[in-house]
């Protein structure tokens, strides 16, 4: 959830590219997410406040908890978070986790979650990045809407195809050890 969230943080901010990384190391015991983008970023001030769940720049509720989330799974399982922002160029957020901590929450549904940012932001380009132990794959939509020339990656049959291309290139890359 964390992964959505902060995601469509970056739609909110008006991004037109966000690039999602997430990169398992099993030798170094290391999992690290990285999500960045190119919208209106963050004053100073604004960074030094995001990790608290009582402040957001939203004016449809009155709580922000994705980036407290993430930072508190992070810190949970032995990783750190950061955050790195600035108007006019964009924000990037880092987290890392001891990947064998028993604290650590699973990555979940990530193939369902990356499809759906993409089909419900057509607005938005994602590249996205999956990598485990040095076996990886990319998808970009920006090569996906050159390819379909106009098609929408929101077309019933398009949306399948990118949530079977996510699930296969990450069974090949993890051979399904990831959850």
């Amino acid at each position: 959830m964390s992964v959505l969230d902060i995601a469509e943080n970056s739609t909110r901010a008006r991004a037109s590219l966000v690039q999602i990384s997430i990169t398992i190391d099993t030798a170094e015991d290391l999992m690290t997410l990285i999500i960045e983008d190119d919208g209106c970023g963050m004053t100073p001030e604004q960074v030094a406040r995001v990790t608290d769940p009582f402040f957001t720049t939203r004016t449809t509720r009155k709580v922000g908890l994705g980036v407290p989330f993430l930072r508190e799974a992070a810190e949970a399982a032995e990783g750190t978070f950061t955050i790195e922002s600035e108007p006019g160029v964009g924000t990037k957020d880092t987290a890392t986790f001891r990947y064998s901590s028993i604290d650590r929450m699973p990555l979940g549904d990530i193939s369902a979650t990356i499809q759906q940012l993409i089909v419900y932001h057509p607005e938005t380009d994602f590249l996205y990045t999956y990598s485990y132990d040095g076996a990886s794959f990319v998808l970009d939509t920006r090569e996906m809407k050159e390819i379909l020339g106009g098609v929408s990656l929101a077309e019933p049959e398009v949306a399948a195809y990118i949530l079977d291309y996510l699930e296969e290139n990450k069974r090949e890359c993890d051979g399904g050890a990831v959850e």
